[in-house]
């Protein structure tokens, strides 16, 4: 299998360790990045690898960050991509099995090396069930090209988020 790996700095010592862990099992593996603890952006490389999967060069992506849950916001953005946050065996097999992820998203902070390992090889080897998870599949498809379809007609970018009230914009909190 073909897979896109990346982290960021909080994800890296646990990508660091998968990465040999992926070439003896007998997968592709490319290195998205980054490349070392120092503080980085996690969407650039959620970003980087959510692209090379949905473009069909990597069958799946990993990525790995303090809790998961940032790389699953940003792999999720990239249209195509169907990102899991995953925590344990059961999660990791029900993202393949029922809604045929091809994005891994792995909080490090929470878990032992070896329950990455075990999360990473089930999620590998589980495949999409088929049946009914079809059709609810295709729905998920069907709201991603419904979303870009109402962006493109509202003119405004596709993916254009809004991070809600900021600080500086939020009325002062009365004592």
């Amino acid at each position: 299998m073909r897979i896109a790996l990346g982290s960021d700095h909080r994800g890296y010592e646990g990508k660091r360790h998968l990465a040999p862990l992926l070439k003896k099992w007998g997968h592709q593996v490319r290195d998205f990045g980054c490349d070392s603890i120092r503080p980085c952006d996690y969407p650039d490389y959620a970003g980087a690898v959510a692209r090379a999967v949905a473009s069909g060069e990597y069958d799946v992506g990993i990525l790995l960050d303090g809790s998961g849950i940032g790389m699953s916001i940003a792999a999720n953005k990239v249209i195509g991509v169907r990102a899991a946050l995953v925590h344990d065996e059961v999660t990791a097999r029900l993202a393949r099995e029922y809604n045929h992820c091809n994005v891994l998203c792995i909080g490090t902070d929470l878990l032992s090396a070896d329950q990455l390992k075990t999360i990473v090889h089930i999620f590998l080897t589980c495949s999409f069930a088929e049946g009914r998870h079809v059709r609810r599949v295709a729905k998920v498809c069907q709201l991603e090209a419904e979303s870009v379809r109402e962006a493109r007609e509202q003119l405004r970018p596709v993916g254009t988020c809004s991070m809600g009230p900021t600080a500086a914009s939020r009325p002062p909190l009365r004592s």
